[in-house]
């Protein structure tokens, strides 16, 4: 249910108290203006949380793309979390996981044509993306984790909740995992409760939509994650999930903030699964290496592992790893969903904001072929969403 994978650490909570009040501060100094957030004249669609620890960014982030990657010119912002570089880098050919970070790394695999570029400083990226001759013509800029980063001033902010924590139930940090007061989720434009089960019964979506307590100018969406077929790490052709069979014995090779989900959504169809779980993006070492060699070493026959896009950017170049590890390890990708039959009104909530504030003469004349031709430009369409601040 929502809220089992939450652990409040009530002997901290006087430390959150403290943390609580120096994010207020800040937060005040953002609204009433003394610390500026800037706006941009093409249009940002900023995806992050309030929480530590991953709620989907990755997944969702890629289905944008995926969406307006075929009628716009987009690009992708991050930060490059734990990447071993800094300053503004646009990803080419020769990018790495180590020089813009692993989930930037796993978009630009995926989607080649799409810009992907990585600043800490997302206001000097997002210049550089609109500015430089040599990325002209940018219609979207999607900024990856930013919705703590309050000096962009996004079009659309979507912030994500993990159904197995939801911000309601949880504490500030240390006691907690969030980032901010749950007021934070008031700036989002639209929410969506990621990593649900897929039989949530319809009583459930409606007592999380009346605990979220949500303005009427935001709008809520549920998402479930998909898998698609894994496909092996040393090269191959693609298997399906419900191919691995009940006898074999699994190592699930995880780096990511919350694998809880990941494990129950295989456990049906590979019952031998033991986690070796690492740090959020953690790095591997030959040390780690041995340790992998070992542990799949000791488990019965037949034996694979199966990992995560993100850990497979990092694992597909360390050295150390045996012969038997890179030829039975599986990297098992993941999409989201949305539920309730929301997608449709979620995709033309997007595209329409991005036709109305498009650079691109093009663009904006597709907006104007598509209003109703017996005058009647009252956007009474359905699904059509007005955003704050549009």
């Amino acid at each position: 249910m929502e809220g089992d994978f939450i652990k409040i650490n009530k002997w901290l909570l006087p430390l959150s108290w403290l943390y609580g009040l120096g994010v207020r501060v800040r937060n005040a100094l953002f609204d009433v203006g003394l610390l500026k957030s800037e706006s941009f004249d093409v249009p940002v669609i900023s995806v992050g949380n309030i929480t530590v620890g991953g709620t989907g960014k990755t997944p969702h982030v890629e289905y944008l793309i995926g969406l307006l990657r075929n009628i716009c010119h987009v690009a992708v912002l991050s930060r490059g979390y734990k990447r071993k570089s800094r300053g503004y880098i646009v990803a080419d050919k020769g990018s790495t996981a180590r020089t813009i970070g692993d989930e930037p790394w796993q978009m630009k695999q995926k989607f080649p044509d799409v810009t992907v570029a990585v600043d800490r400083d997302r206001r000097h990226g997002i210049r550089r993306l609109t500015e430089d001759k040599s990325e002209a013509g940018i219609d979207v800029v999607l900024l990856d984790d930013a919705f703590q980063h309050r000096y962009v001033k996004p079009g659309i902010n979507i912030l994500l909740v993990d159904y197995h924590r939801l911000i309601i139930y949880d504490k500030l940090l240390p006691a907690g995992r969030l980032r901010e007061q749950l007021s934070g989720k008031d700036r989002a434009d639209i929410v969506i409760v990621t990593k649900c089960p897929a039989d949530l019964k319809p009583m459930e979506f409606r007592v999380i939509t009346k605990a979220m307590n949500l303005y009427p100018y935001q709008h809520l969406y549920f998402t479930r994650l998909d898998y698609e077929p894994m496909r092996p790490l040393a090269g191959g052709k693609p298997r399906a999930i419900d191919t691995i069979g009940k006898e074999t014995h699994v190592l699930l090779l995880t780096g990511i903030a919350s694998p809880g989900q990941m494990m129950l959504d295989m456990a049906p169809h590979c019952p031998n699964i033991t986690p070796l779980t690492f740090a959020d993006h953690h790095a591997f070492t030959p040390a780690d290496a041995e340790l992998i060699n070992g542990r799949l070493a000791a488990m019965p026959e037949p034996r694979i592992i199966v990992t995560t896009e993100k850990d497979a950017a990092r694992l597909a170049g360390l050295q150390g790893l045996s012969d038997e590890v890179r030829r039975a390890t599986y990297v098992l990708p993941v999409r989201i969903r949305f539920m309730l039959d929301q997608e449709d009104n979620f995709n033309e909530n997007i595209i329409g904001y991005v036709r109305k504030n498009s650079r691109n003469s093009i663009l904006a004349k597709a907006k104007d072929d598509n209003q109703p031709k017996d005058g009647d430009n009252t956007g009474h369409r359905p699904g059509t969403i007005s955003f704050r601040n549009n």
